[in-house]
């Protein structure tokens, strides 16, 4: 059994970027993975010539009969996986050939933690990006907005297995963002302060083509994070220091806030009316 399964659907992906994704992986100082890759848009035939191109016995090509979507492929991956921890890689990125030998050293020695991220740097425009490292400062991140970068993820499987977590279609494209939020007091988290992926920004990812969906799936997270995390949400809430504004709006108190370079803005909700107004005092 392969001890890391490679996770990465593609879905009518630049032919370039596709290419430069698989080098990546295929050239990995770790070695001892299968690289599973989903083809969520089944007419497209110029990327099985692209995936079949590559002769390599440790990749595993599926086609989806009919266009799933993305969590659904996501999750078609998951229950494919053999691996003892699961790489999350998207279609147009590049792994740094020691992406995968650093997060398995880490997973091994770090039994308790389930999910390890990485820093990653903005491809072109040498840009480095580094979220919280330790697993209390991500959870309270995780209040306001991804802070594990997921196509930097390496997942140990049996946290998932173990406690029912998938990817959640209603949450699309913020996914991922869901299934941090949902693992939280499941399992562990850590970012190692390394760059192990250069990410790819251009203007058909779906990031930039799906944005007011992103917001809306987003603010749909927020609300069942809050609900299900009360007291976390309340202390990164009111005691960050980077509280940028608290108003109220009829009885209801509205609030912007960063925590890490990552901003909440909307409902408050659980806190006592006392401690708004004493709030309101310190805020600018």
């Amino acid at each position: 059994m392969p001890k890391v399964s490679v996770l990465m659907p593609i879905f009518n992906t630049n032919e370039k970027f596709l290419k430069e994704a698989i080098s990546s992986i295929l050239s990995q100082t770790f070695s001892d993975f299968e690289f599973l890759i989903l083809n969520d848009s089944p007419d497209n035939k110029k990327l099985d010539s692209i995936v079949k191109s590559f002769q390599d016995k440790r990749i595993k090509y599926i086609k989806n009969k009919k266009n799933l979507g993305i969590s659904a492929s996501r999750n078609k991956l998951l229950d494919l996986a053999k691996g003892k921890f699961l790489a999350v890689f998207d279609h147009d990125d590049v792994a740094l050939p020691n992406r995968l030998e650093v997060q398995v050293n880490f997973l091994e020695k770090n039994p308790q933690i389930g999910v390890c991220g990485s820093a990653y740097e903005w491809m072109h425009k040498c840009k480095s990006r580094y979220n919280p490292q330790f697993s209390k400062q991500i959870e309270k991140a995780l209040m306001a907005g991804c802070a594990v970068h997921h196509p930097s993820a390496m997942i140990r499987k049996s946290v998932l297995d173990e406690n029912n977590v998938r990817y959640e279609p209603e949450y699309s494209p913020a996914e991922d963002y869901a299934l941090w939020c949902r693992l939280i007091g499941k399992t562990q988290f850590y970012n190692i302060p390394e760059i192990l992926v250069f990410y790819r920004k251009h203007s058909s990812q779906t990031s930039k083509t799906q944005k007011e969906k992103m917001k809306k799936s987003t603010k749909l997270i927020h609300k069942f994070v809050r609900d299900a995390h009360p007291n976390l949400w309340h202390e990164v809430c009111f005691n960050s220091p980077s509280i940028v504004r608290v108003r109220l709006f009829g009885l209801l108190p509205i609030a912007k806030f960063k925590y890490h370079g990552l901003t909440y803005n909307g409902f408050l909700k659980y806190v006592p009316f006392l401690s708004i107004k004493t709030k309101l005092v310190a805020v600018k």
